[in-house]
């Protein structure tokens, strides 16, 4: 009894050591700027939430059109740091995403081509577009320097991979009013779906999404 009353101090006094091993950090990088709450639950095993954001606006004339494009990066994130050499370690866990991006183009003059067919610009009110993640929940797997729960001010940094899944299309396209009701109306939406199609096929290749941050954290 007296023996395993000792080994369930000996946890306890770990336990209690452990706990205050707790750390924050802020970070900026791919997916964004944001922050990070780390605490150790094991001598090399540190465990740690965050949540990244980012909205980027920019405007490009292309083919007498004008695209309007927003990135918007809002990601959460759940991590486990594992730490066998020192400050140098492995990490995984799960990415929760709702990076998209939209973009809205409209016809500055003349015409623009959808699917190889040529529309004037009277023919075509605007068109808008939407690219989101195919997984939600997406898997992360990467490496890094830095604890965050390392007692002082540090700096961290992660590099590594999301698997974020073939990203998700969506195309639209409205119709102006000299078209609106005739068979060119029909025509155009054929064909933006047609680039859509196109657009999904291209994209596929973006299964993965490079994850690069740096941060300073502050562990107690």
């Amino acid at each position: 009894m007296k023996a395993i009353r000792i080994a369930l101090l000996a946890v306890g006094v770990a336990a209690a050591t452990q706990a205050q091993a707790v750390g924050v950090g802020v970070r900026a990088g791919t997916n964004g700027i944001g922050g990070d709450i780390g605490f150790s639950v094991a001598p090399t095993l540190l465990a740690r939430v965050g949540y990244s954001y980012l909205n980027y606006s920019n405007s490009i004339e292309q083919t007498d059109v004008k695209y309007d494009g927003k990135l918007k990066l809002s990601n959460a994130s759940a991590l486990l740091d594992w730490s066998p050499l020192g400050p140098f370690r492995i990490t995984g866990g799960f990415i929760f995403n709702n990076n998209k991006i939209d973009v809205t183009g409209t016809p500055t003059g003349g015409s623009y081509t959808l699917n190889g067919h040529v529309y004037p610009a009277s023919a075509v009110g605007s068109v808008a577009g939407e690219v989101t993640v195919g997984n939600k929940a997406a898997p992360y797997l990467g490496i890094g320097y830095g604890n965050v729960a390392t007692t002082g001010v540090n700096f961290y940094f992660d590099l590594g991979v999301m698997f974020q899944g073939s990203p998700k299309t969506s195309l639209n396209a409205t119709c102006g009013s000299a078209i609106v009701g005739t068979p060119a109306c029909t025509q155009l939406q054929q064909d933006t779906a047609a680039e859509q199609a196109k657009l999904s096929d291209e994209l596929k290749r973006f299964q993965y999404y490079p994850v690069a941050n740096i941060g300073i954290t502050v562990g107690f």
